[in-house]
């Protein structure tokens, strides 16, 4: 199984969009990816399943994270850098068990004109310190706002042929 992280809690975001977006261009493709939104975590996740302790709530959301071999997280900008739920996921999950030696690819979404460059750099760290695989291939979406159509679809000829490129690159990962 393989994992599409919406890098945010927020309720009707752009990043869970463009999980969509991935996930169904995948499935053309004949890849399976199932989509994790993180609206979908415990609202109390930071007293249930930090610092070794799990909940009833997040144990079938760790099962998932820990059979999974390949990951796509869609992250969008926050403040210059990713969610901190996102964080709050990651740390949450059981290390090693969940991300080591496991593939990542990063997608960064933001409605400035960067696309989240840093926050994508700094996941990559944390990554690369979870001793993960990172594609090198990192794809940023700026003024993601103006890059969607009401079908939630990109509109935008080079946006398509990278993100086909990095998908394309995902596969053979």
């Amino acid at each position: 199984m393989n994992l599409i992280i919406s890098g945010t809690n927020r309720l009707g975001s752009n990043s869970l969009k463009v999980a969509r977006y991935y996930q169904e261009q995948l499935q053309r493709r004949g890849e399976e990816w199932e989509i994790f939104s993180l609206s979908d975590l415990p609202h109390d996740i930071i007293y249930s399943d930090l610092y070794g302790k799990r909940s009833a709530d997040f144990a079938p959301i760790q099962e998932k994270v820990s059979a999974a071999r390949k990951f796509i997280f869609i992250v969008p900008e926050y403040n210059g850098s990713y969610p901190g739920v996102l964080k709050v996921f990651i740390d949450a999950c059981a290390f090693p068990a969940s991300f080591y030696h496991k593939k990542a690819v990063l997608v960064g979404v933001a409605t400035g004109k960067y696309g989240n460059i840093r926050g994508v750099d700094h996941l990559t760290g944390v990554c690369n310190y979870m001793r993960m695989h990172v594609l090198p291939l990192k794809i940023h979406i700026p003024h993601i706002q103006n890059e969607l159509n009401n079908n939630n679809e990109f509109i935008d000829n080079i946006t398509v042929k990278f993100i086909d490129e990095q998908l394309e690159e995902i596969i053979r990962f």
